[in-house]
């Protein structure tokens, strides 16, 4: 993936693609951690994940502007080509982690919930695991490393796991304190909302495998066979 050029241009363009990238993946994982605190703390902090997101979404412009006029100018081919459009689809999936942070975030809009602390301990657990996968999906794409992106792969179905039991830990809730199905609700969706930063880090695994081996896992297995989609 370090292939060199001609032209010096190119080569800084490529290396800022990637850096930038890198930078808005960052701010992903920040943007989850501020959206939890935001849960916990209640809508004083909403205001913080919101401010990234926005920095998220110029980000994203960006990037966008500058991988079509590579694309447009210097007509790459082979690996090159591959790392454009991982970069155009990972930027995709970037975004909407950020928008998923904000939904978490909105979640404290309600107000103290008292479903929220009996699972407090599986939600930061599923965000831990979350802002993991993003690192490391993230790292295999600066890396080029394919093995590492097939390794977040797998992880996906665990945090599927934690999801279920929390969703199923507040159906138990909402059936015996049916005057706070609302409470029971919200944390529900913060559950999801964590489940999809997971998949959304899954998508940039995949991209990173096609990006480095010209493989297309979407719908099929990682080397090894561990994992079906």
């Amino acid at each position: 993936m370090a292939l060199l050029h001609t032209s010096r241009d190119y080569e800084t363009e490529l290396r800022e693609l990637r850096a930038h990238t890198a930078a808005m993946g960052a701010r992903c994982e920040r943007s989850v951690r501020f959206a939890l605190d935001a849960f916990w703390e209640g809508a004083s902090k909403l205001s913080d994940a919101r401010a990234i997101d926005a920095q998220i979404d110029r980000d994203q412009i960006d990037i966008h502007a500058l991988a079509l006029r590579v694309l447009a100018l210097r007509q790459p081919v082979a690996d090159d080509l591959r790392f454009l459009a991982a970069t155009l689809k990972l930027i995709i999936d970037l975004e909407r982690v950020g928008d998923e942070a904000v939904n978490i975030a909105e979640r404290a809009a309600g107000g103290p919930c008292a479903a929220a602390p009996l699972v407090r301990t599986d939600l930061e657990a599923m965000a831990e695991e979350a802002q993991d996968m993003l690192r490391d999906a993230l790292r295999a794409f600066v890396e080029g490393d394919a093995a590492r992106a097939e390794r977040v792969l797998v992880r996906d179905d665990g945090v599927d796991a934690q999801c279920g039991a929390v969703i199923t830990r507040m159906c138990d809730y909402i059936a015996k304190h049916q005057g706070d199905a609302a409470g029971g609700l919200r944390v529900v969706r913060v559950a999801k909302y964590l489940e999809r930063i997971a998949d959304h880090a899954t998508n940039l695994a995949e991209e990173v495998i096609f990006m480095v081996r010209g493989d297309d896992v979407r719908h099929g297995r990682v080397a090894d066979g561990t994992r079906a989609r």
